[in-house]
C-alpha cells in the first residue's frame, strides 16, 4: 500500500518551499529527467482511508517546519553522530 500525501506538487515547487523555509541562498537547477522517471507522484490513499481509516494529519508545510526545527536542534558537534542514526 502506497501511503503518502495526496497533495501533488512539482519538485521545483517543493525546492522553492524548502528555500523559503530555510532562508538559504541556494539556487535550484533543472536537469533532464531520466527516461523512466514517473511523471506523477501522487499516491492514491483511498485504500489506506477505507482499510486503515488513515489519512495525513500534518500538512507538508507544517511537516517541513517540524523537520527543520528537529535538525536545527542539533549542536554542530552532534552532526558527526546524527547521520549514523538514519542509516
Amino acid at each position: 500500500m502506497n501511503i503518502g500525501n495526496p497533495d501533488e506538487i512539482t519538485i521545483k515547487e517543493f525546492g522553492e518551499e524548502i528555500i523559503k523555509l530555510t532562508g538559504t541562498s541556494q539556487k535550484l537547477i533543472s536537469l533532464p529527467l531520466p527516461t523512466d522517471d514517473p511523471k506523477q507522484r501522487k499516491p492514491d490513499i483511498a485504500k489506506a482511508r477505507s482499510i486503515l481509516g488513515w489519512e495525513p494529519k500534518v500538512n507538508r508545510a507544517d511537516g517541513l517546519k517540524v523537520t527543520l526545527n528537529y535538525f536545527n536542534s542539533f549542536k554542530p558537534e552532534e552532526w558527526l553522530i546524527a547521520p549514523k542514526v538514519f542509516k
